[in-house]
């Protein structure tokens, strides 16, 4: 019953501390941030904070690394390497999802206070997933300019998203970026 509780409490500080770190970065960068101030605004000991965190960045690498082991999951289960079995429009409604439901944090990273180092992952796993798609299709003589465009418009895309106050529902996003890379990737 205590270490329910434990990890209740554990949960609470650093959902807390999360808060407060995307809060801080909405305004300034990460380097800028001390612990003294995110203790400060999360209303917690410095002590506590450091019983789960050696200081800002740690703090900001373990963050991402959950979230890009989640975003890995979703481009492993969607992204199929076979043309034929892959639906754009289903990895754009997993990965528009996964943006909502972390929508403070991706709003964070990707602003312009966030972690270049994260997108450029992110960016990363998706390039070379579709450098194995293209390779396989007849479009693979234009692959890197599409692959290319597709990846940095949808980036575009989504932090335009993340930026609107009352944005469309992944659904909807999903479907918009899908025309946009579907007519993108035909072969006229």
């Amino acid at each position: 019953m205590a270490d329910a509780k434990t990890d209740r409490r554990v949960r609470r500080t650093k959902t807390l501390l999360l808060q407060g770190l995307m809060q801080l970065m909405e305004s300034k960068d990460v380097k800028d941030i001390s612990v003294k101030e995110l203790a400060d605004l999360a209303d917690i000991n410095r002590g506590t904070f450091y019983l789960h965190y050696s200081d800002v960045y740690d703090m900001l690498s373990q963050i991402e690394d959950e979230l890009f082991a989640e975003f890995h999951e979703i481009i492993d289960r969607t992204l199929k390497p076979d043309p034929a079995a892959h639906a754009p429009r289903v990895t754009l409604l997993e990965v528009f999802s996964f943006l909502e439901r972390h929508r403070m944090v991706a709003r964070a990273m990707i602003g312009p206070h966030g972690d270049l180092a994260f997108l450029n992952r992110m960016k990363n796993l998706v390039k070379e997933r579709l450098d194995s798609i293209l390779a396989a299709s007849r479009a693979a003589t234009d692959g890197s300019y599409l692959e290319a465009f597709a990846v940095s418009g949808c980036i575009g895309v989504i932090e335009a998203w993340l930026a609107q106050p009352d944005p469309p529902s992944p659904e909807a996003m999903a479907d918009i970026c899908g025309r946009i890379l579907e007519r993108g990737f035909r072969a006229d």
